[in-house]
């Protein structure tokens, strides 16, 4: 079957240069966003019930810029003024870039990874006498917790915000030809909001194994998926799906 709409389970792009905007206009396909899920911060009497003393702390790991944002919301909301000498971790660009909303980025601390967490390990390494405070969402991916206990620093993870599904009801009676997911909590969301959802004729795009088995596990097909050595990216793989399903 033809492809000629896309939903795109993830807020519109800020930038006109997206990859997204690019096929849409290349092979002729209508290519809608909405966030099928959502963060909430996790109030300041959550937080005290963690146990969590901000000054026992040298030294912040901030994976997103999520949890930049909401460090410092619940730092304000305590009264803790963070010192200057506070370490930054950040794992990548974008979020050391985010860090400048709240702190004079030339004089801080701050080290930057790559992108991915083994690869801001690395440096965290070089910094194993530093006591570590992680700022996290209730969700967390396994690979951040064994990677610090491997590594054996002192880190400790507190709870600031939380993942919340999204109000779709305005979608009951809309439909799309593909439907895209990077996340397994953007399959609980479809499932959450359409206890009753039927597959038929919408196919299913997942970006990583874990999205990929979140879509199975929910008894749905799966019939684009990314990463891959061919199509890295989510666009390049929808992209070949659809020059070959609009062939037909």
């Amino acid at each position: 079957m033809k492809v000629k709409t896309i939903l795109v389970s993830q807020p519109a792009p800020k930038t006109e240069t997206s990859p997204y905007f690019d096929l849409s206009d290349k092979q002729k396909v209508k290519i809608d966003f909405r966030s099928f899920i959502h963060v909430e911060g996790i109030s300041v009497k959550e937080v005290r019930a963690q146990k969590i003393d901000l000054s026992k702390f040298s030294a912040i790991i901030l994976t997103s810029r999520n949890a930049v944002d909401h460090f410092f919301r619940i730092a304000e909301e305590m009264r803790f003024k963070v010192p200057d000498s506070m370490k930054y971790f950040c794992q990548s660009e974008a979020v050391a870039y985010y860090l400048q909303k709240y702190v004079v980025y030339r004089k801080r601390k701050i080290y930057v990874g790559n992108r991915t967490f083994p690869d801001l390990i690395k440096l965290i390494k070089k910094h194993k006498t530093e006591t570590f405070l992680l700022p996290s969402s209730d969700k967390l991916k396994p690979l951040i917790p064994d990677e610090l206990n491997t590594l054996g620093v002192a880190w400790t993870r507190v709870d600031l915000y939380k993942t919340v599904v999204s109000d779709l009801s305005d979608l009951e009676n809309v439909f799309y030809d593909i439907l895209v997911f990077f996340s397994p909590s953007g399959i609980e969301s479809l499932l959450k909001n359409f206890p009753d959802f039927k597959q038929n004729d919408t196919r299913i795009a997942a970006f990583g194994n874990s999205t990929v088995n979140a879509v199975t596990e929910a008894g749905l097909k799966c019939d684009i998926v990314a990463p891959s050595k061919e199509t890295p990216s989510m666009t390049m793989a929808l992209e070949k799906y659809i020059k070959a399903a609009n062939k037909r």
